[in-house]
């Protein structure tokens, strides 16, 4: 069996891959630079947590055109990325428009490309419950995209095993698989120490303080 991953080089997608070659699954592992602030970085970790994990395949693509669009701190440098704030009632301005419907798009067409049997992606519809693009019904929807856009005899499964739980639940699925988390990179605006103060860094920071786990990564800043 053969699984198309999307693989950013974070925690999430790098256990998500983990996971799926623990299911028996050969690693297609699929990375998009869609103009974030932290390409490089992420490209760099989602390179190494593929060859660690012997992915039969690495394969990054550009979706830049994502940053001519704007409206995300992530992609548009004019945009200050927002410090956590458990109280703010508004969507984080580090969503990026209708980014998963693009990303499992071009991970359709590499998953039929190459035969695979199914794609896996990491989202979460706890942990920033406000991105549209992370629940559930985004995904079904998504799934019936696929069997009505793919040819007849193609069969592939949208596979997202997290959407329901917390980033402490994933990271404890990643120890256990031994995931390297030392390789990742989850941070929204530092490439060299993360910030400490982003949502991404805040949620990170907190499921291995509720483990009593230090994370290894370099941090500015730590609660």
């Amino acid at each position: 069996m053969k699984a198309v991953c999307l693989l950013s080089g974070g925690m999430d997608s790098s256990t998500l891959a983990y996971l799926a070659r623990e299911r028996g699954y050969e690693i297609l592992a699929l990375h998009l630079n869609y103009g974030q602030r932290t390409e490089a970085r992420e490209l760099a970790s989602a390179r190494a947590v593929a060859e660690r994990l012997g992915a039969v395949e690495f394969l990054p693509v550009s979706i830049e055109y994502l940053r001519l669009f704007g409206r995300s701190s992530l992609t548009d440098a004019s945009i200050a990325v927002e410090t956590y704030d458990p109280s703010a009632p508004e969507l984080p301005n580090t969503y990026v428009p209708f980014r998963n419907g693009n990303l499992l798009s071009i991970a359709t067409s590499y998953a039929e490309s190459r035969d695979a049997n199914a794609i896996f992606i990491g989202v979460q519809a706890l942990d920033y419950s406000g991105y549209p693009d992370c629940r559930p019904q985004f995904i079904a929807a998504f799934q019936r995209a696929i069997d009505l856009g793919t040819a007849d005899t193609t069969a592939i499964r949208l596979e997202s095993p997290f959407v329901g739980l917390t980033k402490t639940d994933i990271l404890r699925i990643g120890l256990d698989l031994g995931v390297p988390y030392e390789l990742t990179w989850s941070c929204y605006q530092a490439e060299d120490e993360a910030c400490g103060v982003c949502g991404s860094c805040h949620y990170r920071q907190a499921a291995f303080a509720e483990l009593g786990l230090a994370d290894r990564i370099p941090y500015r800043s730590r609660p």
